[in-house]
């Protein structure tokens, strides 16, 4: 049941630690992307959601803009 989770971010974003912090306390293998040191993974983040803000997340496919606590547990199936 292992899902693939991206994780777009920047190093000094506050949510996206948090986003990363929650993952991890949740043992989520995922693949951090600092878009603050890769432009062109900044550009295919952009494409995909539309957002220039951090974090993007996506799981399996689906994007989840921000720290949503509720739609990350629901897009991994844990409570």
């Amino acid at each position: 049941m292992d899902k693939k989770v991206l994780v777009y971010s920047t190093p000094t974003c506050p949510h996206c630690i948090r986003t990363k912090e929650f993952l991890k306390t949740n043992n989520i293998i995922f693949e951090d992307i600092d878009v603050s040191d890769n432009t062109e993974k900044g550009e295919e983040m952009v494409e995909r959601s539309g957002q220039m803000g951090v974090p993007v997340i996506d799981i399996d496919g689906k994007l989840i803009i921000g720290f949503d606590q509720q739609a990350i547990k629901e897009a991994l199936g844990i409570q």
